[in-house]
């Protein structure tokens, strides 16, 4: 049985403004008609019907983000299993967590939900040899033949498929010395193994690391295809490079022959987009005039005068300039932004019973648009800073007010006092779409006191 785990933890920060903490960059909607995770999950299912052998898919991600994986995965093939973290903690507890939920004898090609890779033939073959090695007791890593002395990628030394060593980002110097010695690959966190091979090799090399893991899935909860993973924080947070990889003796490499693009940065992903003739490229419709070298990503049509080697990348409600090969530092912006919720969400928020968009905010009040989905329903809430106005827009509403129950149709309203419990919920089977006008001393999202909850949410 070949089970291949996607891993799909990451926070996706070097893609802000477009990615979020609540909106990563893997289901993020950075191509016009998939993101990056629903190509993962195409190439997956390709890959296992390529093969022509038994598998599954898993994916391994935060509990924050589970509905955003379930829906963007419902087009592609039946995902086996959820593994739903409560606390990201690298990809050491992800790979170990997803071996401990498979059979010893199972293969486990462990595939990250951000990157993009090219050319599928090639890519099917790198598979075929590493799931060949791992039968014969190897961990496999897939190295990419590094095209550029590249900053950004950590490295792996290898020499005839043995692994001489690991290395971090290198500095411009070190880089260049690794390209040219053609014995450095940059390291893809793309893997292969036997799950007994792989517990064997943790138990002796990442004890604590395999025990904490074991006792996290037994007491964890199984909801029909979903695992609740809780207590996350009393594991390590470490990656699997520092906390077996680099340990055992029995890793390999593959030496991947296709296209890899891990996505990392504005500049990586620009390479993805046709260009013009003066070499600007575009999400939207864009006019130029005395303009050249530009990648533009916009939720609308653009114009440039007299603009050159710029990456300009806008969302609603944040704007990021950026000279093209410094994009990368957009980290440290990201870093002088902490704390902000601009970090966090994009002005249009994707729950797991729906949607909602801040149309307009002030300092007393908050303005939004919210759709829920048929046969869904919000939390049993209260709010001890607000109070709320609902107006029905279109569909039909089943509203909870402390103890009264009401049902609103289009162009009918209710109003929630401040600290009265509340509840909306769409029974239906069309999406309720409704305006709500929150009024009050503070109008944040952590103003929620949840009582009930359908998803499992704090």
């Amino acid at each position: 049985m070949i089970k291949i785990l996607i891993l799909c933890g990451g926070s996706g920060t070097r893609l802000w403004p477009l990615s979020r903490t609540m909106l990563p960059k893997q289901f993020a909607p950075l191509f016009p008609d998939e993101t990056l995770f629903q190509k993962t999950l195409k190439r997956s299912f390709e890959l296992l019907e390529s093969l022509q052998i038994e598998g599954q898919v898993e994916v391994i991600t935060n509990i924050n983000h589970y509905f955003l994986a379930q829906e963007q995965s419902q087009t592609y093939g039946k995902v086996e299993t959820f593994l739903l973290e409560d606390s990201p903690r690298d990809s050491a507890a992800a790979l170990i967590l997803g071996a401990l939920s498979a059979s010893a004898k199972d293969i486990i090609l462990a595939l990250p939900s951000d990157h993009l890779i090219g050319d599928f033939e090639a890519f099917a073959m790198n598979v075929k040899e590493a799931i060949y090695k791992a039968q014969e007791g190897k961990i496999i890593t897939f190295g990419i033949s590094p095209s550029s002395a590249h900053t950004g990628y950590g490295y792996i030394h290898s020499k005839n498929s043995s692994v001489l060593g690991f290395h971090e980002k290198p500095d411009q110097h070190k880089a260049e010395e690794f390209l040219r010695s053609g014995e450095y690959y940059w390291n893809s966190g793309m893997f292969c193994f036997e799950v007994q091979t792989f517990l064997a090799e943790c138990q002796i090399h990442a004890q604590e690391l395999l025990e904490k893991s074991q006792k996290i899935l037994a007491q964890s909860n199984k909801e029909h295809n979903f695992i609740w993973l809780k207590g996350m924080e009393e594991i390590p947070k470490i990656s699997i490079d520092y906390a077996l990889m680099e340990k055992t003796q029995k890793i390999a490499m593959v030496a991947s022959t296709f296209a890899w693009n891990d996505v990392g940065s504005f500049d990586s992903l620009l390479t993805e987009f046709e260009c013009d003739q003066n070499g600007n490229s575009s999400s939207q419709e864009l006019t130029c005039k005395d303009s050249k070298d530009n990648f533009i990503l916009a939720s609308k049509p653009t114009a440039l005068i007299g603009i050159n080697s710029l990456a300009i990348i806008e969302t609603k409600d944040a704007l990021l300039i950026s000279q093209k090969g410094r994009t990368q530092e957009v980290k440290e912006i990201v870093q002088k932004l902490e704390g902000k919720e601009i970090l966090n969400t994009h002005s249009l928020v994707y729950r797991p019973w729906g949607s909602y968009e801040v149309l307009e905010e002030g300092q007393f009040y908050k303005i939004k648009k919210i759709i829920v989905k048929p046969q869904k329903r919000l939390s049993l809430q209260k709010h001890f800073h607000r109070n709320e106005h609902w107006i029905v827009i279109s569909g039909s509403a089943y509203v909870q007010i402390g103890e009264k129950e009401i049902f609103l149709q289009s162009n009918e309203s209710t109003y929630i006092p401040m600290g009265m419990p509340h509840r909306l919920s769409n029974q239906g089977k069309l999406d309720l779409v409704m305006i709500e006008v929150q009024v009050g001393e503070y109008v944040g999202e952590d103003d929620i006191i949840r009582l009930e909850d359908d998803f499992h949410r704090a």
